[in-house]
């Protein structure tokens, strides 16, 4: 039994849940001692009692802590890898690179920790020096979701430390293991007591408490637009900063002088690769007439040739979904968009694989609008829609028409349309015949309108939200 770490210490509780493997939910991997409203308090108050103390710690000592548990994530690739594919399901090739990125990011934060700026300016009154530098905010809660369960945690956790904050971490219910590892690691790197706290369990009990506390100064969340809704306006009468990453419904445009071969390609990976469980996932296909016949075809074929099973088989290319409850709101949106006059054109089927799992086959339909709640909402599944258009100025306008605007991508071999659409496409994130879902790990990661809120997350500019600005004036 994992147990939750608070304030330096292991703590047990008498409420354990165990981790299912979702290629086999025969598999138990392991089980997590489960937090309640006393185990949050106590991990909030540790977090408290430690941040004068960290904030008054040298950035050698942040950079050192944090390359030290760099180096470890990228030496137990493979170990942590394996691990985080049982428990969420993604493939072990893309496990692995979940893991290379969590462990780059942990290197490139521990660089931001001695990359310290600020400005010494001459103040309009003579003789008087203005310095203006940067303060850790305090304890930050972090909430994690079950996609990315060692990626999205570390690059929320690795800038909190590397600018000085404590941190309250409640990874997503779903996959415990990958975040318990991550925060042993960094805990063995040396972490003071107190400065990384750990409590599994249930959103509406830990989660609510990390809202309710008013020592909690900041609120970094990553999940759907309903609860991140609820974390804003909890926090407001805290005068707490939140930052909010809340999902997308991308557009990629393949225009009619796109390359077929690399856009399908492209497609195929952006809508299903991670059993399309990714909030950048090409979830919407724009298709311009002269080539949309020819693209939903060659799709179609690759689609249906995906093997889908056991994440830790090498022969697999699309792992099973997540849960039961997943599996079921992708199966439902299937049905919707049928229903409202969708083309099922290929996969959507419940499989049964060699051991049993949540597996659905790809699923892709046709013949939809931009009105259908299929190309409205998102389904967070190996789900896409195709969108026949006439042109390119079309394209562009249904790829805007959405409460989203988290990425958007396009396929064409014209400059004019490319340097156009990245002007225009109302998205925080931008992708020229590349998918829309794998982004760098040391440049801002966020989107525009509902899917994101706060400031930007990953690389340099990770510092405006884990850091608020002194200004000092010193007389002679």
């Amino acid at each position: 039994m994992k147990p939750l770490l608070i304030g330096g210490d292991r703590v047990t509780t008498s409420h354990v849940v165990p981790n299912v493997n979702p290629s086999d939910t025969e598999d138990v991997i392991d089980s997590h001692a489960q937090a309640g409203r006393a185990e949050a308090q106590q991990a909030i108050a540790a977090a408290a009692e430690a941040a004068p103390g960290w904030a008054m710690s040298g950035p050698q000592e942040r950079h050192d802590i944090l390359h030290r548990a760099g180096a470890e994530v990228l030496a137990r690739e493979e170990e942590l890898g394996r691990l985080l594919a049982r428990e969420e399901g993604k493939i072990l090739p893309e496990a692995m690179a979940e893991v290379r990125r969590a462990g780059n990011i942990l290197l490139f934060q521990a660089g931001e920790a001695l990359r310290q700026y600020g400005e010494a300016i001459p103040s309009v009154r003579p003789g008087v020096l203005v310095e203006v530098t940067r303060a850790p905010v305090g304890v930050v809660g972090i909430i994690t979701p079950w996609n990315y369960p060692i990626a999205i945690p570390a690059w929320k956790i690795a800038p909190a430390l590397a600018h000085g904050n404590t941190v309250v971490f409640k990874p997503a219910e779903l996959v415990p293991g990958s975040a318990w590892e991550l925060c042993d690691i960094l805990h063995r790197a040396g972490l003071p007591d107190g400065v990384l706290n750990l409590v599994t369990g249930p959103g509406s009990v830990v989660g609510q408490e990390i809202l309710d506390d008013p020592r909690v100064a900041a609120v970094s969340f990553t999940g759907s637009q309903q609860t991140g809704h609820r974390v804003a306006a909890a926090s407001l009468p805290h005068g707490r900063r939140v930052q909010l990453e809340m999902g997308g419904k991308n557009p990629l445009v393949v225009l009619d002088d796109a390359d077929l071969d690399r856009a399908v390609g492209i497609a195929l990976d952006g809508a299903f690769f991670s059993t399309g469980q990714r909030c950048t996932a090409s979830s919407r296909l724009i298709v311009t007439e002269a080539i949309h016949d020819r693209f939903v075809s060659a799709l179609a074929e690759r689609v249906a040739a995906l093997r889908v099973g056991d994440a830790l088989d090498p022969a697999t290319e699309i792992g099973p979904v997540v849960d039961s409850i997943q599996l079921q709101q992708d199966v439902d949106y299937i049905a919707i968009a049928r229903a409202q006059g969708g083309t099922l054109r290929a996969g959507g089927e419940l499989l049964r694989c060699s051991r049993p799992g949540h597996y659905l086959s790809p699923a892709l339909i046709t013949e939809t609008t931009p009105q259908m709640r299929i190309n409205r909402e998102e389904v967070f599944g190996p789900v896409a829609s195709v969108i026949r258009v006439r042109d390119y100025d079309e394209a562009l306008a249904v790829a805007n028409d959405t409460e989203f605007g988290l990425t958007a991508g396009i396929c064409t071999q014209s400059l004019k349309y490319a340097s156009d659409f990245k002007r225009k496409a109302q998205a925080g994130m931008v992708m020229v015949n590349l998918p829309t879902a794998g982004v760098d790990y040391h440049v801002p990661f966020g989107g525009s309108k509902g899917s994101s809120f706060g400031p930007r997350e990953q690389g340099r500019q990770a510092v405006e939200f884990f850091t608020t600005i002194k200004t000092a004036y010193t007389a002679p």
